[in-house]
């Protein structure tokens, strides 16, 4: 049997080093996987060689593909795949042996071989993982749709002398609804949200086609089962989609955070397929067929889809926007209708200085942005510090609260890990299943006495609330008015936190956002890698309004974007300082624009 421990290694190798071509996001999976080999002990996580080796074989020796030219032949894994089977089934704890990753999301264009892919892992879950009365299900929205990769593993079945031996399949040739494995009591069958199963407690679940989900009941429902299970795992397949609404859309950008290091989450698996940015430009993709294989993973090992399928359908598509939209989609991976993030890795990333010593904070100038939330939302206070003479950086000090009541369930909900968070010091938590807003006036006004704080950006139309909790807290504040004419701020009172309301609208928020970008695009600015406010920006996307207005949008972004929102809060208030050190200093303008390019 081929090595395939040593090809996912290798195939990484080549993926990071250009060797083989490969979208963004698969070239950041891989760096990952190559990342964790070096450090993923310091996490408690080790790569089980011998659990990856066995795996392989299960699909290499027990596994026989159908139709077409594959009929009867061993399930021979191109190296893409191998990639994945060994992440899934290699990656473990060291402290209790059970396996990482609770999720995988896949996206490949159509044609890859992604649904025997998954039904093939679906079975090494059914009769090979050493679970008694493992439960296993192929989900969809529909019963038709959940039978289509549901048959893939009843042919597994039929082809294979071994399965058939060991599983029982009820129904009719054709026809079959369930399979059941005997000597483990374990069974695999189809469940869809038109036929509701009470109570499932899966060891496994494939969705497949993702992307035609109507939302996200039938996965969570799943999901929900996980709890009492030691190493569940859940295979969610898909072609891009078109709705950046969807459910199938929270997945790819959760994907895309984890993969890139926007969002920490160790139980995550994605293997997302996507261009370039350039192969996107003027659509050269459609005619440069040395990138199509970046979002058809076996075009160059299996050769399926094929390159001459992939021609005509470009070809059928010429002069008709309808169906050119559909071949972007389901052949290039185009998310027809998706809209960017606002701000990137490549610019956040480097803006990362989690070494720097906080207590050289003390004293020093700073703005804050604000947001209480609602009553169960992420709070925000986001601190921006100007730059001094030894220290020539704006610098980031975010801090989040919620509710300490239903915290999993939170974090199940929105996919983030809030208790690690919590137990990191990243995040804090307000008793009940609220947010205590006056804990929060309270931090903000012992941290006024730790530095000294120019002003506070709050919510403009919520500043009376504010004020109310001030008074409970027993904080003095003092509510300022901008003076158009003497272009400074007036305050009600002589004393108390400089309390500064904010508009929340796009001609409020513009300036703001860019100032912040400023200083961003600029290499001006420094925060301490809070992995709750990299989130938050690795969440906003940004619209702009019929007079090009800009502002954080909050209907098109996925997942909380607070952090972001009071970090332009705080940008908006701050002061241009000469202290401010550019790391365009040097750099020719083409150099500078190059570099500030999204």
């Amino acid at each position: 049997m081929k090595d395939y421990t040593a090809t996912a290694l290798q195939y990484c190798l080549d993926i990071t080093s250009g060797k083989i071509p490969a979208g963004p996001y698969v070239v950041a999976s891989c760096q990952r996987h190559l990342d964790d080999l070096e450090h993923g002990h310091e996490r408690g996580l080790y790569y089980d060689e011998h659990a990856a080796i066995e795996a392989i074989a299960f699909f290499e020796e027990i596994l026989f593909l159908n139709g077409d030219d594959f009929e009867g032949l061993p399930f021979l894994l191109d190296d893409w795949e191998a990639f994945i089977v060994s992440s899934l089934f290699a990656w473990k704890y060291k402290k209790t042996g059970y396996r990482r990753f609770r999720l995988a999301y896949i996206e490949t264009a159509k044609g890859s071989g992604k649904s025997p892919l998954a039904a093939g892992i679906a079975m090494k879950g059914f009769v090979a993982d050493g679970v008694k009365r493992a439960e296993i299900y192929a989900c969809a929205t529909m019963k038709e749709q959940a039978q289509v990769l549901f048959r893939d593993a009843v042919a597994f079945c039929d082809q294979s002398p071994a399965l058939q031996k060991r599983v029982v399949s009820s129904g009719g040739a054709g026809k079959e609804w369930k399979l059941y494995h005997p000597e483990s009591g374990s069974f695999f069958q189809i469940i869809s949200s038109d036929k509701k199963k009470s109570g499932p407690r899966p060891h496994m679940y494939v969705a497949d086609e993702l992307h035609e989900h109507v939302d996200g009941t039938i996965v969570g429902q799943l999901e929900k089962g996980f709890k009492s299970k030691k190493q569940p795992l859940g295979v969610e397949i898909t072609n891009a989609g078109f709705d950046t609404t969807s459910f199938c859309w929270e997945r790819h950008e959760m994907g895309v955070k984890v993969a890139t290091g926007l969002q920490e989450n160790d139980s995550v698996f994605s293997y997302i397929c996507a261009l370039d940015e350039e192969d996107l430009k003027d659509e050269a993709f459609l005619k440069d067929e040395s990138v199509w294989c970046k979002v058809n993973p076996s075009l160059d090992g299996c050769g399926i889809p094929g390159y001459d399928y992939i021609r005509k359908q470009v070809q059928g598509a010429e002069g008709m926007p309808s169906q050119l939209s559909l071949v972007k989609r389901l052949n290039f991976c185009v998310w027809t209708e998706a809209d960017n993030p606002w701000i990137s890795g490549e610019q956040w990333n480097p803006c990362k200085d989690s070494e720097f010593d906080e207590e050289l904070l003390k004293g020093r100038k700073c703005t804050v942005g604000q947001d209480l939330s609602a009553v169960n939302d992420l709070t925000s206070l986001t601190f921006l510090f100007y730059p001094t003479k030894e220290d020539p950086f704006y610098r980031l000090l975010p801090f989040f609260w919620v509710p300490e009541e239903g915290l999993r369930r939170k974090a199940a909900v929105d996919h983030v890990p809030y208790d690690v968070w919590v137990r990191q010091g990243h995040l804090f938590t307000s008793p009940g299943p609220t947010i205590q807003k006056t804990q929060v006036v309270k931090f903000l006004y012992d941290c006024s006495l730790i530095y000294d704080i120019q002003g506070v950006a709050h919510d403009r139309d919520r500043m009376a609330d504010f004020r109310e909790f001030a008074q409970k807290a027993e904080i003095e504040i003092a509510v300022g008015k901008w003076d158009k004419e003497k272009r400074e701020w007036d305050f009600d009172n002589r004393s108390g936190i400089k309390m500064m309301p904010f508009g929340q609208t796009a001609k409020s928020m513009a300036p703001a956002i860019d100032k912040f970008e400023g200083f961003l695009f600029n290499k001006e600015i420094r925060h301490n890698g809070n992995p709750v406010l990299t989130w938050c920006m690795s969440n906003a996307v940004v619209k702009a309004d019929d007079d090009n207005y800009r502002k954080i949008s909050k209907r098109k972004s996925i997942g909380r974007v607070d952090g972001a929102v009071t970090t332009v809060m705080a940008a908006g208030i701050s002061e241009r300082t000469d202290e401010a050190e550019s790391a365009y200093a040097n750099m020719t303008k083409k150099e500078m624009i190059d570099s500030m390019a999204f």
